[in-house]
């Protein structure tokens, strides 16, 4: 029993057809793809070890560390702010 040849453009048996990707996708994607290599870079430069002093003490670690910990307590209190109830506001 021998199948016939099939074409690139023709999906095999039982395959969806494969939609062709929108210009705002791929603009969508190449903006993913800079900021995925600007933050790589910002880390990479940043890998000196800074003094940080805490309520209670200090220590060290590296820029990048204190950086990204910043971030993250910013997106996490900025959540939070958003979830409040809209008569509070």
């Amino acid at each position: 029993m021998s199948t016939p040849a099939q074409t690139p453009q023709t999906p095999a048996k039982g395959q969806p057809k494969r939609a062709k990707r929108s210009t705002r996708e791929s603009a969508r994607t190449g903006g993913l793809i800079a900021l995925a290599v600007l933050i790589t870079l910002f880390a990479v430069f940043n890998l000196k070890t800074v003094k940080v002093s805490y309520v209670v003490g200090s220590g060290k670690a590296p820029l990048i560390i204190v950086v990204v910990i910043s971030l993250l307590v910013g997106i996490v209190l900025a959540y939070f702010a958003d979830r409040r109830p809209k008569k509070n506001r």
